[in-house]
């Protein structure tokens, strides 16, 4: 089946003041039935500038539970997206600089 995975990003300063909030697209992954309480192995999210990225830096991978699963009969096809646990960010803290 055909997913499109999605995670809540928050970002927010030294004094966890909120500067944005955003959606983050993990991508369509064709996967198995999924459930909620399920895990999924992704790579770590970090922030260059306030863009939110994947941290591919070695060793940077997190494991993160399903909270929702979400489907969409008014589209055609329909559309399935899963949630996956909001996540926090800090601006100075989570920066991955330029990855080349």
């Amino acid at each position: 089946m055909q997913y499109s995975i999605y995670q809540s990003v928050k970002i927010v300063d030294m004094s966890d003041e909120i500067m944005s909030e955003v959606l983050f697209h993990h991508g369509e992954h064709e996967l198995v039935a999924l459930a909620v309480g399920s895990s999924v192995i992704t790579h770590q999210l970090g922030l260059r500038q306030f863009e939110v990225v994947y941290d591919k830096r070695e060793g940077k991978q997190q494991r993160v539970n399903i909270v929702d699963i979400e489907t969409d009969l008014m589209a055609t096809p329909a559309a399935t997206r899963v949630y996956l646990e909001p996540v926090t960010l800090i601006i100075g803290q989570h920066d991955v600089g330029q990855i080349f």
